[in-house]
């Protein structure tokens, strides 16, 4: 999947808008939980990238059983 399709709505944010959005972050979360937060969500990336190699070796395998059998 294309990144720029998947990120099309940050199209019109622009460097101010973005700066707003952190002090948000910063003030809803508080500047000891932002590096929690982040390392959770990049440990749930990592899983959902290793569950879709996964599958993607999986089907890979399967496709080259079925063209051994034929």
């Amino acid at each position: 999947m294309y990144a720029g399709t998947v990120l099309l709505f940050l199209s019109d944010l622009g460097g101010g808008e973005i700066f707003v959005i952190l002090v948000a972050v910063l003030l809803m979360f508080g500047a000891d939980k932002i590096p929690g937060i982040a390392r959770s969500f990049g440990r749930g990336i990592r899983e959902f990238k290793d569950a879709t190699n996964e599958i993607k070796s999986e089907l890979e395998r399967h496709v080259d059983d079925i063209k051994k059998q034929d």
